[in-house]
């Protein structure tokens, strides 16, 4: 049996590249994007009664980590919470490497601007291809009893410093773009980007495009990022 799937939409986020997208959904409330619906659903008909919502499912692929022609299916995965060592049925993740390139984020709905959903607490990379957007229902999609013992709090956050010359960078841009760039830095490195299994070492500079800046920074400490740089591309 074959399934074929088309894009209802199109995200437009901040992030440029897979490196420092937050992990999970919402837990960078500064990550705000536009969700563009295309054709035959770019209508006021497919978005009626979506005012009343607060929150929205987004069905996604992972357009950059499609399975190649002859890949052997994935039956375990290393999960970057757990280090990027251990492995665990692919069932029990939610790793971009698997059946169908298939994800989901819960985002907040903040407005709807024609046939755009703006949202906040986006976790995807910019120009993903959205199949599928399902309003939230609290009383069936939040579980008081429900639990996770792979995952049972959010992971611990690292110390964000800034250089004073980068903080006003930031600032700047944040005015210019009338995004806060300062928030969205913060949030997403205080997550601690590099994956888990990698030492800090103090005197190597990571770097990251967000919009069209070039993020850089350090680890003058192990539990600690100070950000050097928010330049222009």
């Amino acid at each position: 049996m074959t399934i074929e799937l088309q894009p209802v939409a199109i995200a437009h986020s901040p992030f440029k590249e897979k490196f420092a997208i937050p992990r999970q959904p919402l837990l960078a409330p500064a990550a705000k994007g536009r969700i563009e619906l295309l054709s035959p659903y770019d209508q006021p008909e497919a978005l009626q009664g979506l005012e009343q919502v607060s929150h929205v499912w987004l069905v996604f692929q992972f357009h950059q980590a499609l399975p190649r022609n002859g890949d052997k299916p994935s039956l375990r995965v290393r999960p970057p919470r757990l280090g990027g060592n251990k492995k665990i049925g692919v069932f029990a993740s939610r790793s971009t490497h698997r059946p169908n390139s298939l994800g989901q984020s819960l985002v907040k709905l903040e407005a709807i601007e024609g046939s755009c959903l703006l949202v906040s607490g986006l976790d995807l990379l910019d120009a993903t291809p959205i199949v599928d957007i399902k309003p939230y229902v609290p009383y069936a999609d939040s579980l008081p009893e429900a639990f996770n013992h792979i995952a049972e709090q959010a992971p611990p956050t690292l110390q964000v410093d800034w250089a004073p010359e980068a903080l006003e960078q930031a600032l700047l841009h944040t005015q210019r773009l009338g995004d806060d760039v300062q928030g969205l830095i913060q949030q997403c490195l205080q997550q601690d980007p590099k994956p888990a299994y990698q030492a800090p070492v103090s005197e190597r500079q990571y770097g990251v495009q967000l919009w069209d800046l070039n993020v850089k920074w350090h680890y003058p400490e192990a539990d600690v990022i100070r950000v050097l740089a928010v330049e222009p591309v």
